[in-house]
């Protein structure tokens, strides 16, 4: 199972980084719909999965990082 973040959403493509530090470029249609920028992706037998937990708990993470640099 190959872990993924959603680095950039272009017209039809989504740009994703692996968690190796490798960058793919796959069209949109591949992907679960309503991806967004930071979503968490996994690849696993031939299809990719949304993993909200993992996303949100990703995003808490950063807003509590920028809200410490804010304040």
């Amino acid at each position: 199972m190959k872990k993924f973040i959603v680095d950039r959403i272009e017209e039809t493509k989504a740009v994703l980084e692996c968690e190796n530090g490798d960058i793919i470029s796959l069209e949109k249609s591949v992907l679960p719909k309503n991806i967004a920028e930071g979503d968490i992706l996994y690849f696993e037998e031939g299809s990719y999965f949304l993993n909200e937990a993992e996303t949100q708990k990703r995003r808490d993470k950063i807003k509590k990082l920028m809200d410490s640099l804010f304040e």
